[in-house]
């Protein structure tokens, strides 16, 4: 199968409002654009996030969750059906047939006139299942590596709703997310392997962090 190259996307933002249970402050509701938007190096304008301890900032830029994943965690939560969509769970970019197996750390992607490049996925949290009022939705998404990914902004631009996403230069292909995400899931990786994805230039920092203190930890382990 050829690779996908352009993809149709949806555009979301959202303010800050509080979760349903705890009352805290998040940034997770998100409603379509429904014009022309600007795309600037921490993201969409009107794209708020509460706590930019964990979200936001140039490594967490743009955040996109395929839109066929959805249908799975219904299967799985019976009580989320019909209550599941582009948007749901907090993601600014919503897309049909593109997922972690189809993109790269790296690939960069055009969009309107802005430019943006995979660097990590997602990590996701509690405030899914509070937002939905569902306990369990975060684990399996992380559990499925059916996880979304960041993006950083290359080149800010203006975006309009019905704008594609573009491939115009591909990442490593030893970088693919749904093998990255298999990899970081094994107890016993394999060093050589983690230590080519920490080197990956477009790897967001955090991830590079991490994976460095987990090959320090292996190698006083005495791994190969």
């Amino acid at each position: 199968m050829d690779p996908i190259t352009t993809v149709a996307v949806r555009i979301f933002v959202g303010g800050v409002r509080p979760l349903p249970a705890s009352g805290r402050l998040s940034g997770i509701f998100k409603q379509p654009v429904s014009g022309a938007v600007h795309l600037g190096a921490e993201g969409f304008d009107g794209d708020v996030q509460a706590d930019r301890r964990v979200h936001g900032g140039p490594d967490k830029a743009v955040q996109l969750y395929p839109a066929d994943h959805y249908a799975e965690l219904e299967g799985l939560f019976p009580s989320l059906r019909g209550r599941l969509g582009a948007g749901a769970i907090g993601e600014n970019l919503s897309c049909e047939g593109l997922d972690e197996s189809g993109v790269r750390v790296g690939d960069t992607w055009r969009l309107g006139r802005a430019l943006l490049q995979v660097c990590q996925p997602r990590n996701p949290c509690w405030k899914i299942d509070e937002k939905l009022e569902c306990e369990g939705v975060a684990a399996a998404i992380a559990r499925s590596r059916r996880t979304g990914w960041y993006w950083r902004v290359l080149r800010t631009g203006m975006v309009e709703p019905g704008d594609a996403l573009e491939l115009v230069e591909p990442g490593d292909p030893a970088l693919r997310l749904d093998a990255m995400l298999e990899l970081v899931q094994r107890e016993q990786a394999p060093l050589e392997a983690l230590q080519r994805l920490a080197r990956a230039p477009a790897i967001a920092q955090n991830w590079k962090r991490k994976l460095e203190q987990r090959i320090a930890w292996l190698r006083e382990q005495g791994g190969a």
